[in-house]
């Protein structure tokens, strides 16, 4: 089903046990801040909903998505960091960046989970334009920041 048939919050119940004492970095681009703050505020939300303390949640900002694999290859090497979210928001333009950005932070992401053997989640909106990515950063499709949070608890209980 399309996420434009669904909100993006819904989830099932499974794997929601309470992740106090996990510590978790979330990386967030800062290009398209006016969506990945809001990517931000969801993903927080879901975490603190699901027993995560403020004090265990580190912000760093990287200037763009690209970024975001390295800034979450950084973060993950440290022992005492659980699980890493990435939030961005790739738009769509005239040429095909948007491919090769796209397509390197995806593979970016899970290079990283695999190397440092967490959880490392790709909460990165792909949209066509910039009202798509509104629509999942809180608006009618939800918020996938949300989802990220809720998706970096169910591999914290996997």
């Amino acid at each position: 089903m399309s996420s434009a048939d669904k909100n993006l919050n819904l989830h099932k119940d499974r794997n929601l046990e309470n992740i106090s004492g996990k510590k978790l970095a979330i990386v967030v681009s800062e290009w398209n801040s006016e969506v990945t703050d809001k990517l931000l505020e969801g993903c927080k939300k879901a975490l603190l909903e699901n027993g995560a303390r403020e004090s265990e949640l580190i912000v760093k900002y990287v200037p763009g998505s690209f970024e975001l694999t390295h800034g979450s290859n950084i973060l993950a090497a440290y022992e005492d960091i659980d699980a890493v979210i990435c939030l961005g928001c790739i738009i769509q333009g005239e040429t095909k960046h948007f491919d090769f950005i796209s397509m390197a932070v995806a593979h970016g992401a899970t290079y990283v989970s695999v190397k440092h053997d967490k959880p490392v989640i790709f909460g990165v909106l792909t949209t066509n334009d910039q009202q798509q990515a509104l629509e999942r950063a809180g608006g009618k499709h939800g918020n996938k920041g949300y989802e990220a949070g809720i998706t970096a608890v169910k591999m914290l209980n996997f």
